[in-house]
């Protein structure tokens, strides 16, 4: 069973503001095991060709570019090339991307950034212990475990090459496995935490977790006066 976000940085220093990671970050090692999952080369494939006939579909009359944008293309087909196909494992730095692609920062954050409001990418944040003793930081950030996915709106310019063959039977087994794992991790988060598994890290994921965690507060207030009523009573 996996922890939730305050179980995991339970160990993280005290002074947030000293500890250099960025919010909703989870621990490395105990985050993907829901998060990754297995794939194949033609799937793979897929994912690539349908973000290449979107990116064309969608482009305006006279733009250069679609709603993703030629890094984002090149992107995507290095993930291709990236991904353990059997366990689905996608981690590679921001200096991987920019050193194989040969593109700035900010030109490779921007193709993630496209890449995931379309649909076809996702990740989680994680940090790694520092290994460092006394009051510094104990933990810091270190790559996003990412995963790729074929959003509906693609899949449609893909025909006869979006429709998936038969599956295996062992195959549908460990897919209804691990549906059933995603729905237990899923259970085991508190209101905040599963609006930003859910939705996702962006402006509405942010607001839902916001309001998760004000319902959250306002329950523990409700149990908290009525502790203390229920003591009142019993001494009076």
């Amino acid at each position: 069973m996996f922890e939730s976000l305050e179980a995991v940085l339970a160990g993280a220093p005290a002074e947030r503001e000293r500890t250099p990671v960025r919010r909703n970050s989870r621990a490395a090692g105990r985050c993907e095991g829901v998060f990754w999952r297995r794939t194949d080369r033609q799937e793979v494939r897929r994912i690539v060709l349908a973000a290449r006939r979107y990116e064309l579909a969608s482009k305006e009359h006279g733009a250069r570019n679609g709603p993703l944008g030629g890094v984002a293309i090149e992107l995507l087909e290095l993930f291709a090339n990236l991904v353990d196909f059997r366990t689905g494992r996608l981690d590679p730095s921001i200096e991987t991307l920019m050193r194989h692609l040969r593109r700035s920062r900010d030109a490779i954050v921007r193709a993630l950034k496209a890449l995931r409001s379309h649909g076809f990418l996702d990740w989680l944040r994680r940090y790694v212990p520092t290994g460092n003793e006394g009051r510094g930081p104990q933990v810091q950030q270190t790559s996003n475990a990412y995963r790729l996915s074929l959003p509906a709106r693609a899949r449609q310019f893909l025909g006869r090459f979006g429709i998936n063959p038969p599956l295996p039977d062992d195959h549908v087994q460990a897919e209804a496995e691990r549906a059933a794992e995603m729905e237990a991790h899923k259970a085991s988060l508190p209101m905040d935490e599963l609006a930003l598994f859910e939705v996702g890290d962006n402006p509405l994921g942010q607001a839902l977790a916001h309001l998760g965690r004000s319902l959250k507060l306002r329950e523990s207030a409700k149990r908290t006066e009525s502790q203390s009523s229920f003591i009142k009573d019993r001494e009076e």
